[in-house]
């Protein structure tokens, strides 16, 4: 690793990134590229530029992008359109994002000849793994530097005595040991570590960013009305949107009544237990809202099987597989599903909760005429006889076994 040239350098503009960056210009003896990635975080950026100018890095070689488009429709909705759920609770919003960003690195380490990248992930964590399995599916032969698996800088002090040697600017609430690390995008926000360490201590309401507490939530519900087209959602209250449009005006309404809250305990694919605390109120009431579209235009053993699928599909991204072949093959077969996944969906929103009260569409498999308890002339109650005799066979057989 000591022959690198030049490094494409995963960057925030943050005390971190901004030491990392300074190491890799001493350690390395490289040219560094700074890419800082517009994933909807809520941050202005321009400062990441202007500190990354101060340290040094050319204009050329200083990629500031807004993904935010790109995420939602290449990243967040293939993987709403498979109602993805880690262990039963989390919408992956951490998750889904590092492809991406380990896309654009490998995309311009090719446009900037670049022969290595570099990420600010720890040595305890899954991001680590994301980008590094990212970039090796993307490139297998590019050198990758994770320095802090690699530096001696482990802890905050380290870090901030760094920092002050050369001259790098820390902002003021990064002076000390933070209260606890933060990643955002347009799909969530998290927090962890530090004072949520202790899963049994409930976090304090300062702690959530992006919605209200349930209880302070307005005592009138919200209603909205979901449009979907192939298994996306298309439109809110009969506007059509842009993807990224569209989940944030869905995060205003959810943040406003409370919803998407999870206090989570999860199992890191690095082998260890986190926990975990998620505000995803956007992405929340979108999967509540495609799970009522799908109960209404998918066919039950199409969906049985999704829902088999499912587990599988959203451990391969937790665990950073989006570019693997098993992931493609999923998604193929996912989004076959999804093809007659269109209508409209009306949902009600209220202290924290969303509750389906409306689905329609002109696929509907739901037939008022088989389903109606007053008389109709398309179904006749006597097959059913001899449909719970034939499903009966094999257990009166087994039981007249059991007796012999």
């Amino acid at each position: 690793m000591t022959d690198v040239k030049k490094v494409v350098l995963a960057y925030s503009g943050g005390l971190d990134t901004s030491v990392i960056l300074k190491w890799l210009q001493e350690t390395y003896r490289c040219e560094v590229v700074t890419f800082t990635a517009d994933l909807g975080q809520g941050e202005e950026l321009e400062p990441a530029r202007r500190k990354a100018e101060l340290l040094g890095i050319k204009p050329e070689n200083i990629f500031i992008e807004d993904l935010r488009e790109t995420f939602v429709k290449n990243f967040v909705f293939p993987m709403f359109r498979a109602n993805a759920l880690y262990e039963g609770c989390y919408l992956l919003g951490t998750s889904i994002a590092r492809p991406l960003i380990a896309q654009r690195q490998i995309e311009i380490a090719r446009q900037t000849g670049a022969d290595a990248v570099a990420h600010g992930a720890t040595g305890k964590g899954n991001d680590q793994v994301r980008f590094e399995l990212s970039y090796y599916a993307l490139e297998p032969d590019i050198k990758v530097i994770a320095p802090w698996r690699e530096w001696d800088l482990t802890s905050r002090t380290r870090l901030i005595d760094f920092a002050e040697k050369h001259q790098i600017p820390i902002a003021k609430d990064k002076r000390g040991e933070a209260p606890f690390s933060v990643d955002s995008n347009l799909l969530h926000i998290s927090a962890e570590g530090k004072v949520l360490e202790d899963p049994w201590v409930e976090a304090d309401e300062h702690v959530y960013s992006r919605s209200v507490s349930p209880e302070d939530a307005p005592d009138k519900p919200t209603f909205v009305e979901i449009s979907f087209e192939q298994g996306d959602a298309v439109a809110i209250d009969g506007e059509r949107l842009s993807p990224a449009a569209l989940l944030t005006k869905l995060n205003e309404l959810g943040g406003a009544n409370g919803i998407g809250r999870l206090d989570l305990v999860e199992g890191r694919f690095v082998g260890m237990k986190s926990r975990g605390i998620y505000e995803t109120p956007g992405g929340t009431i979108l999967y509540h809202a495609h799970r009522a579209m799908e109960s209404i235009t998918l066919d039950r053993g199409a969906m049985h099987l999704k829902d088999e699928l499912m587990p599988r599909y959203a451990e391969l991204i937790y665990n950073g597989f989006w570019f693997s072949p098993e992931r493609e093959m999923l998604q193929s077969a996912i989004d076959k599903s999804q093809e007659k996944v269109i209508g409209d969906v009306r949902l009600k929103l209220y202290k924290g909760n969303v509750m389906v009260c409306g689905r329609r569409s002109p696929d509907s498999l739901y037939s008022m005429e088989h389903v109606t308890f007053e008389e109709d002339a398309v179904y006749d109650q006597r097959d059913a006889e001899g449909f719970i005799r034939l499903n009966a066979l094999r257990l009166r057989l087994l039981q007249r076994q059991s007796r012999i």
